[in-house]
């Protein structure tokens, strides 16, 4: 450690103090608001560069929020890290990644990921799946003297290897990044919201440009006409979109960091609202974790115990139906070889008094065996079967003689009924993908309550790629076909959510649009998964699938609103630009609005329960909203202002535009809202009331310098205001059509 070869790999994750504040200061949207508030501030009154305080509240909010969810977020990704096993002293100690150093004595077995490169001293049976540094998913056998290198996870067998390279000199620092790498999360609703930036952004300098122009050609003071074309610029911008989408996704995640899951990704947060199939695995989901022997049915007559008892002893890292073996025939024969599990093969096998002994499934050991009885009611079924002949790993199995069945039994989860059914009723289709026999996964998902499940598919005698969008129960089915079934269903326009927790489930997990790994499983898929439930609980996902729902059903649902305010910003600056008339707003008029329509509710109404499934289509359907709202709002603000700037002063017919605006905004905040509940309502009559408040409380309309008279010009406004929210509510009607196209 002194000399420097520790493995000192920082976790690309997390963020200092000081890079969240960076991040959350030195942002476009800051320079481009500062820059403005800075002009404003010397050409006009404060109360008219209140727009500026927005980046003050934006940092920091965004930096608290943020800092918080990476406390959070840190405290679960040190109890998720993968602790090796080393040799120091003469002991077995589980220590940190940090703390390898070169020439640490490294132990790995089936499911570990390897976490620095070395050199192997000691192999046995040791095989090792290296898909995520070379792209091949077929397993490589290891033998003393071979090299390994971190990013690879160890499929069957174990081994013990010595550290050669640690550090920035190995893998191990890029471990996350490369397992990530493979399967990017894609974010719809990022990229919508960042085209949206692009197009407003192209249009700044220009409309800025006219509106100071056409500002001076009104006869107004340079800086009036300084003060106006800033006020039509900032409102284009929806610069709390970014911030509220932001906040909304690490709140997210944060209330799912509560519930014991760690989100590894922040865009899956919004994949876990589009989900509409899951893929799970049997064993550990749908079934309690631990298994026991059941009955154990001699063949040839002879008593299978102590033989039964050296294979299950013979494993140095057991499985589960292996430690039930163990568990029930404490007695064992020695043991003079052995072959571990893999579940590739689907068996094991140890050399005892001279003679092979193959203990696995008994369709793969002997397809002549029947054992539909037992694997109707749901239950595991090995065979026991026995040869003369030599048996190797790489080799397929000599002819056997059956010897006994061993019938393991697996009970159903208490809440994996009630988690199918929220699945079902949320319209998401569930396939249970397992290397199981085929009528045991029907068994089981037929107690849960899975359609279909009385006609599962043997991946032996049908293809189950061919079969995957109809059938809903698949057994025997290997590692590389899972990844074919997430392919074929994601092929389909499908949004496939995987669950696993073994090294069978990591190619499947790399390939799912949100791969979902249980803490109690292998360290390799936990690298590989986006989410990670700590608590290994199923029964986790339904609360899970109903956060990321809530975060982006809400997010379009401010969208709405925040592009609307765009539109209708663009339109009121390029009719005011060809008019030539002062412009209708001061700056403090439009911060009002954007306020009480626009801010104040979207924060809200961004973190209340929805339970709608995010779809395809985000920027089509809100901008199929976002236009017409706007392009009514525009046409009702300076159509008010016009016809009161006919007959009044323009501080006059400034309130008169202020107030048609409202009218219409606050419409448009409603509809979106919709469904209209009790707290939605509350937060609406609470804004409308807050703008009364503004209007007719002497200092506050004093502040926002807005008047208010009984005159026939304020009628008018009123009517005017009143057609337009007709307007929205009847487009709104059309609109709802067409943004389900």
């Amino acid at each position: 450690m002194a000399s420097g070869k520790v493995n000192d790999v920082r976790d690309t994750g997390s963020r200092s103090l000081s890079s969240i504040i960076r991040s959350n200061t030195l942002t476009p949207f800051n320079a481009l608001i500062g820059t403005l508030w800075v002009a404003m501030m010397i050409v006009a009154p404060w109360q008219d560069a209140l727009f500026g305080f927005v980046i003050v509240f934006n940092t920091l909010i965004g930096t608290i929020q943020e800092y918080r969810s990476a406390r959070t977020l840190a405290k679960l990704s040190l109890l998720n890290e993968a602790r090796p096993t080393v040799i120091r002293d003469g002991r077995e100690v589980q220590i940190s990644l940090r703390e390898l150093v070169i020439d640490d004595l490294v132990l790995i077995s089936t499911g570990d990921q390897i976490a620095v490169d070395g050199d192997v001293l000691q192999a046995a049976g040791c095989e090792i799946d290296e898909s995520l540094l070379t792209g091949e998913a077929d397993p490589v056998p290891k033998s003393t003297g071979d090299e390994l290198l971190s990013g690879s996870f160890v499929v069957s067998g174990s081994a013990r290897y010595r550290v050669t390279r640690v550090g920035s000199e190995s893998f191990a620092g890029r471990l996350t990044l490369q397992a990530r790498q493979f399967q990017t999360t894609s974010s719809e609703l990022r990229d919508s919201i960042n085209r949206f930036i692009r197009y407003v952004s192209f249009a700044l300098i220009p409309v800025g440009a006219l509106l100071t122009y056409s500002q001076l050609r009104a006869d107004q003071s340079l800086p009036d006409a300084i003060r106006g074309a800033i006020a039509g610029v900032v409102t284009m911008v929806p610069e709390g979109l970014v911030l509220l989408t932001s906040i909304a996704m690490a709140v997210g995640v944060l209330r799912l960091a509560q519930r014991n899951a760690l989100v590894q990704d922040m865009p899956a947060v919004e994949t876990l609202a589009r989900v509409d199939v899951v893929c799970v695995d049997k064993t550990g989901t749908l079934t309690a974790p631990g298994m026991s022997v059941q009955e154990v049915v001699a063949l040839d007559g002879s008593d299978p115990g102590r033989i039964l008892g050296a294979l299950a002893a013979a494993e140095e890292h057991p499985n589960p139906t292996m430690l039930a073996l163990a568990k029930h025939f404490p007695q064992a024969g020695s043991v003079q070889d052995a072959v571990p599990f893999s579940s590739a093969r689907k068996w094991s096998a140890a050399r005892i008094a001279d003679r092979w002994w193959v203990i696995g499934a008994p369709d793969v050991v002997d397809p002549t065996v029947d054992t539909g009885r037992w694997s109707a009611t749901g239950a595991r079924v090995l065979l026991l079967a026995v040869t003369d002949q030599t048996v190797e790993a790489d080799s397929a199995l000599p002819l056997l003689t059956p010897s006994a069945l061993v019938v393991i039994d697996q009970q159903l989860r208490d809440d994996a009924a009630e988690t199918v059914a929220y699945f079902l009723e949320q319209d998401v289709a569930l396939k249970v993908i397992s290397g199981d026999n085929a009528a045991t996964v029907g068994a089981i998902a037929e107690r849960a309550g899975i359609p279909g499940a009385e006609t599962p598919v043997d991946a032996r005698s049908e293809d189950p790629v061919a079969a995957v969008e109809r059938a809903s129960v698949f057994g025997r089915v290997n590692p590389d076909q899972k990844q074919d079934m997430v392919d074929a269903l994601r092929g389909e326009g499908h949004t496939v959510a995987m669950t696993g927790d073994g090294v069978n489930d990591v190619l499947a997990l790399k390939r799912a649009d949100l791969g979902i790994a249980m803490g109690s499983g292998s360290p390799a898929t936990r690298a590989v998964a986006q989410l990670v439930l700590l608590d290994s609980k199923w029964s986790s996902l339904p609360r899970v699938v109903a956060e990321g729902r809530r975060v982006l059903g809400n997010i379009e649902r401010v969208s709405d609103v925040f592009l609307t305010k765009s539109m209708y910003a663009l339109l009121i600056a390029l009719a005011t630009g060809v008019a030539a008339v002062p412009f209708p707003f001061l700056p403090r008029h439009l911060t009002l609005i954007s306020a009480l329509t626009i801010g104040i509710p979207g924060f809200f109404l961004a973190l209340m329960p929805n339970a709608e499934r995010f779809r395809p289509g985000f920027f089509h359907r809100v901008m199929v909203f976002a236009i017409p709202s706007g392009a009514i709002a525009a046409t009702t603000a300076f159509s008010a202002y016009y016809a009161a700037l006919m007959l009044d002063t323009v501080d006059e017919a400034r309130t008169d535009a202020t107030i048609a605006l409202f009218m219409v905004t606050v419409t448009v905040l409603a509809v979106s809202a919709r469904p209209m509940n009790a707290i939605r309502a509350a937060i609406v009559l609470s804004m409308i009331g807050a703008f009364l408040a503004v209007l007719f409380i002497p200092p506050l309309s004093q502040f926002f310098a807005l008047s208010i008279s009984p005159d026939p010009e304020g009628a008018s406004t009123v009517a005017i205001g009143g057609l337009g929210m007709v307007a929205v509510l009847v487009t709104s009607r059309f609109v709802s059509r067409w943004r389900d196209a």
